[in-house]
């Protein structure tokens, strides 16, 4: 008997023994490890894309920048034929905001999200659509766009047609929702302009979602992009809820942490987590980086105080640069008689050695964006 209390003893202080605390600068090597940000990887693009489970796609071209930044020698044309090969597509997913992702996690991700879908229409237009039948919507919807592609307003004003007392915007925001679409070409090519035209992700892939996506699936995929990271923030990434209850089911798989803040940290075990010391040369990122979407607490990538510089009242998030791995500022480039340039806002005072590597960094962006532009510069504000 005094051997099993003894056992038992043993083992609770055992489970009970204190996580290890990281901190800030660990988290974020953590991240622009996963993200592949500490250096350029010589990868296929698509398998990029499905590393870090899609990219944020409201600004077209913000994925080939994001690209750019991560994968050695990318050029616009290999993410442009993938588009036009059908290997990844654009479509509102996490969040219920538009995303880049593989047609593959496509398929999985749709179904898994619907729930973020259904809880975004009901935020934007519940009270106009009391008393509407939306499977019966959504399913006129559907027979439209895949009989022949149509805008978001195309589709509210035919369906506006035969349901008189909705709003057009709220007869497309069902079919947006309820329905899996994907914006085809010309839509998301480098160099090339259109409206946003959908059909289904079905038609367009000639294939059915997956009918039992794994939510594990998903919160495995975040943490290998993301990780170490809380429950909330897994919520505020994804859109969804009760993920603690999939944590559970995958917690003897996983690695645990704590933040400064006492938070406990979830992680797979064989993700890479760098020392605090591991240098970061600049990055820029593009518009909307999922980086600065997928956390509830954004502190291991940008200070708190530079939040309003970035996230604009009229729901922009603008394009930043990164300095020793965090938020430092943000840019912009423009076209005129004087040819390109860009133009570089940082946050604070720059370092002389700061300044020059950005300056490099910058001067092959431009490169990058504007091969065939008679002159380019780089301005600093």
């Amino acid at each position: 008997m005094s051997n099993l209390k003894k056992t038992q003893i043993r083992e609770a202080a055992t489970d009970n023994e204190p996580c290890k605390i990281l901190n800030k600068l660990e988290l974020n090597r953590s991240l622009l490890a996963r993200q592949m940000l500490l250096s350029r990887e010589k990868l296929h693009i698509l398998e990029a894309i499905e590393k870090l489970v899609g990219m944020q796609a409201q600004s077209q071209n913000a994925p080939y920048f994001g690209l750019w930044s991560r994968i050695e020698d990318f050029r616009h044309e290999e993410l442009s034929g993938l588009l036009r090969d059908k290997k990844v597509v654009r479509m509102a997913l996490m969040r219920s905001t538009l995303h880049l992702v593989s047609s593959r996690d496509a398929l999985k991700l749709r179904s898994l999200l619907q729930p973020v879908m259904d809880r975004s229409l009901k935020g934007a237009f519940g009270k106009q659509l009391n008393g509407i039948d939306q499977e019966v919507l959504a399913a006129a919807g559907r027979a439209m766009v895949e009989k022949e592609p149509m805008t978001l307003r195309e589709i509210g004003l035919r369906l506006s047609e035969h349901t008189p007392v909705l709003d057009p915007e709220a007869a497309a925001g069902v079919v947006r929702n309820k329905v899996p679409l994907v914006q085809i070409p010309p839509r998301g090519i480098w160099g090339e302009s259109g409206q946003a035209v959908h059909t289904s992700v079905e038609v367009w892939l000639g294939q059915p979602l997956f009918l039992s996506p794994e939510p594990e699936w998903l919160i495995r995929s975040y943490l290998s992009a993301f990780g170490p990271a809380t429950v909330k923030d897994i919520q505020v990434w994804s859109g969804l809820t009760r993920i603690q209850e999939v944590i559970k089911s995958l917690r003897q798989n996983l690695i645990t942490f704590r933040n400064e803040r006492g938070e406990e940290l979830f992680d797979l075990p064989d993700s890479p987590r760098p020392d605090a010391d591991t240098p970061a040369e600049p990055r820029f990122l593009g518009e909307f980086d999922n980086m600065l979407l997928s956390y509830a607490d954004r502190s291991r990538i940008m200070d708190e105080v530079y939040r309003k510089r970035v996230f604009t009242s009229n729901g922009i998030i603008r394009a930043t640069f990164l300095v020793g791995g965090f938020v430092t500022g943000t840019w912009k480039l423009t076209s005129g008689r004087h040819g390109t340039e860009l133009h570089i806002e940082p946050f604070r005072k720059l370092t002389e050695q700061e300044r020059d590597a950005l300056s490099g960094e910058g001067a092959r962006m431009l490169d990058f964006a504007a091969s065939d532009a008679a002159a380019s510069a780089i301005i600093f504000h």
